[in-house]
């Protein structure tokens, strides 16, 4: 019967074999045969890696670990899976945990797991902190441009502000100054300045309403009105466009500037899904917005006739007003809105049940867009019918 021997015996041996003596001096020092010593080199013999010592045991368990991984990754790669997540996903995914602060993977891991070019990933990256470099050096411009503006009182136009920006070391295109005032509805004295101020007295005496707030059918008479609400610190404002013959939401938008371009591009999203009427009155009150020589240009090219509220008349554009007050009562005043983009989801969701779910007593408790829809299926029943014609 073979002796049995301790195990630390054993691993006594093996160390000293791994330090440079033979199986066969071993054998004949010990008088133990030279195949059980090969047999203990295969059970305790250590392998070794540059950042490692294993035993065989712990050197087979990571193998069948890693053999294990690779079937994985096989299993994943057959499903085709990593193929249908977009790369916009794949990047936001990697970007979020490379800015982890105990990331404990490199690039090259990241990247190989998701299936993603290391080089696409640097792109992202760099066009991430190069947008965010441009939003930074674009908000100190605007406030430049404002100051400069504001201190010329609202005499200089782009060319004079470029010059002062210039002489102090900033140097842009007047191309991107117009497009700031713009953005800022800056608008300095022009040589037709006297023209364009009598145009608009005109323009702002007129009340073709006289506060009677109906309308014979949809796209005859739209109102208008601009309202706002802190979100996180900031005030967000919020355009709407309302359809006086059914009390629909026909246009609106969300946006931290309560500029010329909020209303222009809310008239022109609603002129356009509308058909682009003819005939159109547009009432609002006299904001600078509404006022402004973009928003007038605009409403003339397009046939529509522009009405106004006397100074300090809410009343004047009272069904405007009432559906801000509404919004507010009932979807506004019950969230704790945590960003712009949730503020706009409750706007987007609120208009819809109002639109489409909401009872209006004007229309005798129909929905705005099922008393439109009563009209035109009216109308449609008209045309169709020769006794009617």
């Amino acid at each position: 019967m073979p002796a049995e021997y301790p195990d630390e015996f054993k691993q006594r041996i093996i160390r000293r074999y791994e330090k440079g003596e033979s199986i066969k001096n071993l054998s004949q020092e010990l008088n133990i045969a030279q195949s059980t010593i090969y047999h203990w080199r295969k059970v305790y013999c250590s392998i070794q890696t540059p950042q490692h010592t294993y035993t065989p045991k712990e050197f087979d368990a990571i193998s069948r670990k890693l053999k294990k991984l690779e079937h994985e990754k096989e299993i994943i790669q057959l499903s085709g899976f990593l193929e249908k997540v977009p790369l916009k996903t794949k990047l936001s995914t990697l970007e979020e945990l490379y800015k982890t602060k105990e990331n404990p993977y490199s690039v090259y891991e990241l990247c190989e797991a998701l299936g993603v070019a290391r080089g696409t990933f640097y792109n992202h990256i760099l066009r991430r902190a190069d947008r965010s470099e441009y939003k930074r050096e674009q908000k100190e411009l605007m406030l430049k441009v404002q100051q400069i503006f504001d201190d010329s009182s609202q005499r200089f136009g782009a060319e004079k502000i470029r010059i002062i920006l210039a002489e102090s070391g900033i140097h842009v295109s007047k191309k991107r100054v117009v497009a700031i005032m713009q953005e800022l509805d800056l608008h300095s004295v022009r040589p037709d300045a006297k023209k364009q101020f009598k145009k608009r007295q005109q323009y702002r005496k007129q009340n073709l309403l006289e506060r009677q707030f109906g309308a014979e059918h949809p796209n005859q008479i739209w109102v208008s009105d601009i309202t706002y609400f802190k979100v996180n610190g900031y005030w967000l404002y919020f355009c709407m466009i309302l359809d006086l013959f059914s009390r629909k939401i026909v246009g609106w938008r969300v946006s931290r500037n309560a500029s010329t371009t909020l209303v222009t591009t809310t008239f022109r999203n609603a002129y356009r899904e509308r058909g682009e009427p003819k005939g159109l009155t547009f009432h609002s009150d006299r904001g600078k917005q509404y006022t402004s020589g973009a928003f007038m240009e605009l409403l003339q090219k397009c046939g529509t006739k522009q009405s106004f509220s006397a100074t300090g008349q809410p009343h004047d554009n009272a069904v405007a007003e009432t559906f801000f007050a509404t919004f507010k009562k009932e979807e506004a005043y019950h969230r704790e809105y945590t960003s712009e983009q949730s503020f706009r989801r409750s706007v987007e969701q609120y208009i819809t049940f109002y639109n489409e779910t909401r009872p209006h007593r004007t229309l005798k408790y129909k929905t705005p867009q099922a008393f439109e829809d009563e009209y035109f299926s009216k109308k449609q029943c008209s045309n169709s019918d020769p006794a009617k014609k």
